[in-house]
């Protein structure tokens, strides 16, 4: 699988909560004449919401970009290497959904100019965390249990260092893990003992 495909993908999976939030925020039931909320039928349900419709696309989007994911990370393992160092990096789910995810539920839903700008400024800030290899710090994975660890390793072809392992498990220095390349620096690793 293309590895820009393989970074879009974990960055719109980032984009999860935010997607929800937009539902959550934007959907509203369809009124009759009288005032009274009832459901008239599908097609005026989606032309209500048809922001809610395209968040929750998103949402549906976000569950086979985890799947991919997931099947991926089945793939072969390369030899196990041993940490020599580690540091929890954790906090930049936090950076991630607190400098642009929450900010973002505040523009206003109703206004085309409003969406726009947001669709631009989604895919704006997509291309950045993909040239920059930011697409690990992304909330929806901490929610789904994984770790992130900025790591020196001693592998067979010598000491790395600086790397960034995505995994389930705490890791300790000293511990063996193997790993499967998601990019040149970042790696989803499982521990061993």
């Amino acid at each position: 699988m293309n590895s820009v495909f393989k970074k879009v993908n974990l960055y719109v999976l980032s984009l999860g909560l935010l997607f929800l939030f937009i539902v959550i925020i934007t959907f509203e039931p369809v009124t009759t004449s009288s005032g009274l909320r009832t459901l008239v039928g599908w097609s005026d349900l989606a032309t209500a919401n048809y922001v809610s419709l395209i968040a929750a696309f998103g949402m549906a989007y976000c569950g086979f970009a985890y799947v991919l994911f997931r099947h991926q990370l089945k793939g072969a393992t390369e030899l196990p290497f041993e940490v020599t160092r580690i540091e929890s990096v954790e906090y930049e789910h936090l950076t991630f959904l607190a400098t642009y995810v929450v900010p973002l539920i505040s523009f206003d839903f109703g206004s085309g100019r409003q969406l726009l700008v947001l669709g631009l400024l989604l895919i704006a800030m997509g291309a950045i965390y993909v040239k920059t290899d930011l697409f690990y710090a992304n909330p929806s994975l901490a929610l789904l249990g994984f770790r992130i660890y900025r790591v020196d390793g001693n592998f067979k072809t010598g000491d790395r260092h600086g790397i960034i392992l995505i995994c389930r498990s705490k890791l300790k220095v000293g511990q063996k893990a193997s790993y499967i390349k998601l990019d040149e620096k970042i790696y989803f690793a499982k521990g061993s003992t």
